[in-house]
C-alpha cells in the first residue's frame, strides 16, 4: 500500500551524498530480446522521479538508459524470426526509446550497447584488465543458465535445485574454456565495503541477501563466450566473444567516454562519475552489488554510491504471464494513460510500485480506488 512504499520513495531520494552537486542516474540497459513490458517502464520512471527532483533542487543531473543488444538470445531470436541480429536489435531498440517520449521521462541519453562508441571503449577496458593480470584464459566445468545467461558452480546449482531462480527452468550442464575475472582476489575488499558503506545497496534485506553469499566465498567469473558471435570480439582472441553481462555493465562508464578521453562523450560527460545510483531490479543484484564494484576496483574507478534493487510487478495476485493474459505489456499501459492520465499511471507507479522488499501487486480495481 501507499504508507508502505513512499517511505521507501524518500530513502530514494535522500539517501546518497546530498553535498555531491553532480547527481548520475541510470537504469539497467534493457535487453533487446524482449519488449517494454511494466518493469521497463516503472524502473525508468523511479529514475525521471529522482531526476527531476535533483535538477528542481539545483543539482546538474545526467539520467542514462538504453538497450543491451549483444547475446546468444538476441542471436536465436533473430534467427527465428528471419532477421540479423542487427535488425532485430535495430527494431527493439526504436521501441525501448520510444517509451521515453511517451511516457515524458527526461533522459539525458540513450546508450545502445551496438554503439561504435561503447564497443570500442568496452575493448579499451577488457585490454587493461588482461593488461593488469586481473583477466585470465581458463575452463569452466559446471552448470549454465541458457534464460540468464549465467554460470553456477556445483554448490550454487545444488542449492538452486538445478533450476534457474529465475525462470525455473533446468540449468544445462556446461564444459567451455573462457577468459575468466579474477573476482575472488577482491573478497576483502568487498566485505570492507559493505562494512564501511552499509547504505551502498538498498533496501537493506537487499543488502543482507548479498552479504549472505558474500561471504560464502567467491568464485571467478567468465566474461567471454565461444557458442555464438553476435557480440563484441574479445581483444587478441576473435574466437571469443566478450560475455553480455560485462559488455552491458560497461555502459555506465562507456556513455561517459571513460575509455575514451579524446571523445566528446569524455568531454561532456565524464564529470558524473561516480553514479548517485544505479537502480536496476532484484534479478540482476549480484551483477551490480558485487561483480560490477570489482571490476571497478580492477580498473582503479570510484564506486557508485548505490545501488538500488526494486523487487517485482505481480498482476492480480498472480506472477506475470503471456500465456496467463496478465501481462502488463506496453498497450496495456497506454490504455491506462489514455483513460486516466499521465500524472495518475505515475502517481500508482511510484506510490504503490515494488519499492520496497516485497513484490507489488498490479490490480485494475486497487489502480481505481488509488485513482
Amino acid at each position: 500500500m501507499a504508507h508502505e512504499m513512499v517511505p521507501y520513495l524518500h530513502i530514494l531520494l535522500t539517501l546518497c551524498n546530498m553535498s555531491k552537486q553532480t547527481r548520475y542516474v541510470t537504469t539497467p540497459i534493457y535487453y533487446v530480446n524482449d519488449r517494454p513490458h511494466i518493469g521497463h517502464v516503472y524502473t525508468t520512471t523511479l529514475c525521471d522521479v529522482y531526476a527531476r527532483a535533483m535538477r528542481d533542487l539545483g543539482h546538474d543531473v545526467f539520467f542514462l538508459t538504453g538497450t543491451d543488444e549483444h547475446g546468444v538470445k538476441v542471436e536465436q531470436s533473430a534467427i527465428d524470426k528471419g532477421m540479423s541480429p542487427q535488425e532485430l536489435a535495430d527494431q527493439n531498440s526504436a521501441e525501448f526509446k520510444s517509451i521515453m517520449g511517451m511516457f515524458d521521462l527526461t533522459n539525458d541519453a540513450f546508450i545502445r550497447t551496438t554503439d561504435l562508441e561503447h564497443t570500442r571503449q568496452v575493448q579499451v577496458f577488457v585490454t587493461k584488465l588482461l593488461e593488469r593480470g586481473d583477466v585470465y584464459l581458463g575452463t569452466f566445468e559446471g552448470w549454465y543458465d541458457e534464460g540468464q545467461e549465467e554460470y553456477h558452480t556445483e554448490t550454487s546449482a545444488r542449492d538452486l535445485e538445478y533450476k534457474s531462480p529465475i525462470s525455473g527452468k533446468p540449468l544445462v550442464r556446461a564444459t567451455e574454456k573462457n577468459y575468466y575475472f579474477k573476482l575472488s582476489a577482491y573478497q576483502e575488499r568487498l566485505e570492507q565495503l559493505f562494512k564501511t558503506n552499509p547504505d551502498f545497496v538498498q533496501p537493506s534485506s537487499r543488502r543482507n541477501e548479498v552479504l549472505g553469499r558474500l561471504r560464502e566465498g567467491l568464485q571467478d567469473v567468465p566474461i567471454s563466450r565461444t557458442n555464438f558471435s553476435w557480440g563484441i570480439p574479445m581483444p587478441g582472441d576473435e574466437e571469443h566473444v566478450i560475455y553480455v553481462w560485462i559488455d552491458a555493465l560497461f555502459n555506465y562508464i562507456t556513455a561517459l567516454g571513460l575509455g575514451d578521453p579524446t571523445s566528446d562523450w569524455y568531454k561532456e560527460r565524464s564529470n558524473y562519475w561516480p553514479a548517485s545510483y544505479h537502480v536496476i531490479g532484484k534479478e540482476i543484484l549480484w551483477f551490480h552489488s558485487v561483480i560490477w564494484p570489482a571490476v571497478l576496483m580492477a580498473l582503479e574507478y570510484p564506486l557508485p554510491s548505490c545501488v538500488y534493487a526494486h523487487s517485482f510487478w505481480i498482476s492480480e495476485g498472480r506472477k506475470m504471464s503471456k500465456s496467463l493474459g496478465n501481462f502488463i505489456d506496453l498497450e496495456t499501459i497506454e490504455t491506462y494513460v489514455a483513460e486516466y492520465g499521465m500524472d495518475a499511471w505515475r502517481y500508482y507507479l511510484t506510490t504503490q510500485g515494488p519499492l520496497g522488499a516485497t513484490d507489488a501487486d498490479f490490480a485494475n480495481e486497487k489502480f481505481k480506488e488509488i485513482f
